[in-house]
């Protein structure tokens, strides 16, 4: 019978010392190029992180990670304002949803939360942003089922326009917010700087991408994965697809109107394309603009 081998002995000269170990799980003893597990601050993190990566584009977010920052937006969640302002981007968005992708909040968290508030009150007000977190949960069961085929059309296009009419790769202008238009360029450099867009933005950028620019979705949800905090490929490749109408009924559209009444008045003013808008249009000749076929969903 062999004998077990020895365990070793912690304070032989050939462990990692307790001033290696600082700051890593044990065990852990980490090479020399490793990034250090532990800093003075936030500043020097991000000293630490640009120097690493010159090459990446936009800066630090100012979205704070961890438990503390989740459960303060938690416990600032309002129901009611959410329900009545969720669509405009000065509206009074929950901002939880980094979090519940990297699970620091769980979707029950949130659920018994808004049920505790809302219990008693309008009925209709509560199921809002409930109906939001059913959405969440029901693509993530989509992805458990399809795997990669979400980067797959689950539908055919209802756009009229084959798959070979849109342009594989993301455009250069798009991804660095130099297209003219204020309002698209505003969603492009807030995503690279700060890894989040109000939903409703991102709807306008995706739709912008694919149906004014003809580029495949599945370009833009890559480009979205590169930089969001909350991007996971159930949520955003499906919230892609129903963009683009292969997850859908119609096409998703927008119009001026739609960006002035619920964009907070930050784009339209002083926009250089402001005389030739590209927007500026009915939904019925935007249709007929943009598809072979007169349909599409509108804002």
């Amino acid at each position: 019978m062999t004998a077990p081998a020895p365990l070793p002995d912690p304070t032989a000269s050939d462990q990692p010392s307790a001033a290696a170990l600082a700051g890593m799980p044990l065990g852990w003893p980490g090479d020399s190029g490793d990034l250090p597990r532990r800093f003075p601050g936030r500043e020097a993190l991000i000293k630490e992180l640009a120097a690493r990566f010159p090459q990446a584009s936009g800066g630090a977010s100012p979205i704070r990670g961890g438990s503390k920052p989740a459960l303060a937006a938690l416990e600032a969640l309002d129901p009611v304002r959410y329900a009545a302002s969720r669509n405009h981007l000065d509206g009074a968005v929950s901002g939880l949803s980094p979090y519940i992708r990297h699970g620091v909040v769980s979707l029950a968290q949130v659920r018994d939360l808004v049920q505790q508030r809302m219990a008693g009150g309008p009925e209709p007000v509560s199921e809002k942003l409930l109906q939001e977190l059913a959405w969440r949960d029901y693509w993530q069961r989509l992805w458990l089922r399809l795997g990669d085929g979400l980067w797959e059309n689950l539908e055919p296009l209802k756009t009229g326009h084959p798959e070979a009419a849109y342009a594989p790769e993301l455009p250069g202008d798009i991804d660095e917010g130099r297209t003219g238009l204020a309002c698209i360029d505003a969603f492009a450099r807030q995503l690279s700087d700060t890894g989040w867009l109000h939903n409703h933005a991102r709807m306008w950028l995706a739709a912008y991408v694919v149906h004014w620019r003809r580029v495949r979705w599945q370009a833009g949800a890559h480009w979205f994965l590169r930089h969001l905090l909350d991007g996971d490929p159930a949520s955003n490749n499906l919230s892609w697809q129903w963009v683009a109408s292969s997850f859908s009924a119609k096409p998703y559209l927008f119009n001026r109107a739609n960006l002035e009444r619920f964009g907070a008045g930050r784009h339209c003013p002083g926009c250089p394309a402001a005389e030739n808008c590209p927007f500026e249009a009915s939904y019925e000749d935007l249709q007929a603009r943009l598809f072979s076929a007169p349909q599409g969903e509108v804002a």
